[in-house]
């Protein structure tokens, strides 16, 4: 044991997807950190014939392969834990790891179930944020994941405090980071050519929301006061990029749509509303800084990383009162609204376009890229990981004397 603590760490980490969700961006960036603190890292992730990662990686790869996602929930879900089990196995016959970390539900029941197998000694898993699921399968598989993890992991005080008073869990919390090098408000050659692609109008007030069109995104919400704005603003423009996600999210987009359409508004480049899908991750910098107001009036976080990224590129930002924003974020820094009343939001985009302070605006940005780094959660875990090697290896002691 002595001498795993004091070398560096051999360390897989698992991710749902190679698409740019909130949770890819955090492995993949924790990964890339740990990799550059020393420590030898794997990314391991699902993906179909001919895809890669929305963005080069500096650590290993292993791509799990699967077929297009069925439509089916729990078909899909059960097949990519089989998948993941079945490629794990594989490689767990030439290569040897210290830490097994996974960052979903999919990954952690494969490892779970190698667990049980006697293939690994235990696995470790963060919690971004849960989700409520209709079938009874999804939400057993949601609990499994963290249930039978070696040590639980929580980007929030929010969701340590659900795991402990929902299932008595003790979560210890790991920040999220910001780059500072890649979000900027300095202007770009490439700015200008993304809101030409996009269609967005000269002079025209932007309203930035990422993550795409999801009830947890609070969208409808967002569009009905999108529709108030633009009685004060008529040229105002919605943007919504991303989207890339596993769950299916089709009722909602024919509600976000039938709304659209009773208000009046076209979709598409140009238009009032801009559903730009998933861009290129090299446009998510020029995307940030082409918006006059990032709106993020979640229903359900884990954290956010959306509004660290805004703010390092000089916009600012409408958020819900709710944590975990509530944790992190200082009264002044943002424009603050009740997700469940539209005029809330409506009147907080106003405020913030209208009255923007750039000189607030990058003392907040400071303020939380100082006390949120990449370097320094690559840290934390590390320390972690080694907590929780450390206690496996007494517990494994303790039960070979009887």
């Amino acid at each position: 044991m002595h001498e795993v603590e004091a070398r560096p760490l051999r360390i897989g980490l698992l991710t749902h997807s190679v698409n740019p969700r909130g949770g890819v961006v955090h492995t993949l960036e924790l990964a890339q950190a740990l990799h550059d603190a020393g420590h030898e890292v794997t990314v391991m992730a699902p993906a179909a014939p001919g895809q890669r990662f929305f963005r080069p990686v500096r650590c290993d790869t292993h791509l799990v392969p699967v077929q297009a996602a069925p439509r089916d929930m729990v078909e899909m879900v059960a097949s990519r834990i089989a998948a993941f089990r079945a490629s794990i196995g594989e490689l767990l016959q030439r290569e040897c790891f210290d830490v097994w970390h996974a960052q979903d539900p999919i990954g952690a029941n494969a490892l779970a179930d190698l667990r049980a197998a006697g293939l690994i000694d235990g696995f470790v898993r963060t919690v971004h944020h849960l989700e409520v699921f209709e079938a009874a399968q999804l939400m057993q598989w949601q609990s499994r994941g963290f249930l039978r993890a070696r040590q639980v992991f929580c980007v929030s005080r929010l969701w340590q405090t659900r795991l402990r008073a929902g299932h008595g869990i003790e979560a210890a919390e790991v920040a999220n980071g910001i780059d500072g090098e890649r979000f900027s408000p300095v202007p770009t050659a490439g700015d200008a050519a993304l809101a030409q692609r996009l269609g967005l109008l000269a002079g025209a007030p932007i309203v930035l929301a990422l993550g795409g069109v999801e009830a947890r995104k609070n969208t409808l919400r967002l569009l009905e006061a999108f529709l108030q704005l633009r009685r004060d603003l008529p040229t105002a423009q919605l943007v919504i990029a991303g989207g890339a996600s596993l769950l299916d999210h089709a009722q909602y987009h024919r509600a976000f749509a039938a709304l659209a359409q009773a208000g009046g508004l076209p979709v598409g480049a140009g238009q009032p509303i801009v559903l730009a899908g998933p861009l290129p991750d090299a446009d998510i910098p020029s995307l940030y800084r082409l918006a006059d107001v990032v709106a993020m009036p979640s229903l359900n976080e884990g954290f956010g990383l959306v509004v660290l990224e805004a703010l390092a590129s000089g916009v600012p930002v409408v958020v819900s009162r709710i944590a975990p924003f509530t944790e992190y974020l200082q009264t002044d820094e943002l424009q603050w609204a009740d997700p469940l009343d539209a005029c809330a939001i409506a009147s907080a985009l106003r405020v913030a376009i209208e009255q923007r302070e750039p000189e607030r605006i990058a003392a907040s940005a400071a303020r939380l890229g100082a006390r949120f780094s990449w370097p320094a959660s690559a840290a934390r875990h590390v320390q972690l990981y080694r907590e929780g090697l450390r206690d496996a290896a007494t517990r494994a002691d303790s039960l070979a004397t009887f």
